[in-house]
């Protein structure tokens, strides 16, 4: 690799790691820089993303967790069915072709513009008073997740917040924290069986995995404890979407 890919990397991981743990979809910058800047073809870019997203999952939590946001007892049956939901998701990773998955990912990004955008108070102070919904619609609904995880991961976090703060009327806050537990269990598992198929290049998903574990520390800290939180959270999450939908259907054009 030339020199100056070696900053736009870390940068990159950087900038990535902060919207992960704010919103989601860091990935897209992610396996920009691994396609088009580092040139690993897409399954092993697919993989070698993996070892970021494991990397700052565990920081994330970390800092989650000391500031009080997870609550382990009560999510351990949603961890279990994304973890299920992922392991089906990487055994479709293995075997469909790039093409085929970005289609599915822009349309579902112009789906989830229009459900950031509408009634933007939702997002930002989510009605307490709600009753959530059973418990075995929670399981599902994190099962199909993890298989969009498992198969892909850039915009999982999207989803999983829509879904989670949406449906189940969660605090934006504690969504994020449990955003970055479901993912890191299954990350590592399915990084593995990508690096036993030979799809993970250690050197550039490492290169990355530095500037988004640094990203995620500082972001998850003040996800964690800053009052508008909530209010950034939503606005990243809306510039997130509209460039993934910039990047997959308006850059090609031209």
């Amino acid at each position: 690799m030339e020199w100056w890919i070696y900053p736009v990397a870390i940068l990159g991981g950087f900038v990535a790691g902060a919207i992960n743990t704010m919103a989601g979809n860091g990935s897209a910058i992610t396996l920009t820089i691994l396609m088009e800047f580092m040139g690993l073809p897409p399954n092993v870019a697919n993989g070698s993303n993996r070892v970021g997203i494991f990397s700052q999952s565990i920081v994330s939590t970390w800092v989650f967790n000391k500031e009080g946001k997870i609550e382990w007892r009560k999510d351990y049956p949603l961890l279990i069915s994304i973890f299920l939901g992922a392991m089906l998701g990487l055994y479709l990773a293995l075997r469909v072709e790039d093409k085929d998955f970005r289609m599915i990912f822009g349309i579902m990004m112009i789906v989830m513009l229009f459900v950031v955008l509408i009634n933007p108070k939702r997002w930002i102070n989510p009605p307490q008073d709600k009753k959530r919904p059973p418990q075995w619609l929670f399981i599902i609904g994190f099962f199909l997740m993890g298989i969009y995880g498992g198969f892909i991961q850039m915009g999982m976090g999207v989803m999983f917040l829509a879904f989670v703060v949406l449906i189940g009327h969660f605090d934006l806050v504690k969504a994020n924290a449990l955003k970055i537990v479901s993912v890191g269990s299954y990350t590592g598992v399915v990084l593995l069986i990508f690096h036993l198929n030979g799809f993970v290049d250690w050197k550039a998903g490492g290169l990355i995995a530095v500037g988004q574990v640094t990203g995620a520390f500082f972001t998850s800290k003040f996800a964690a404890t800053h009052p508008l939180a909530n209010v950034v959270a939503h606005r990243v999450l809306v510039a997130v979407v509209v460039f993934a939908i910039v990047k997959i259907f308006i850059i090609p054009m031209f």
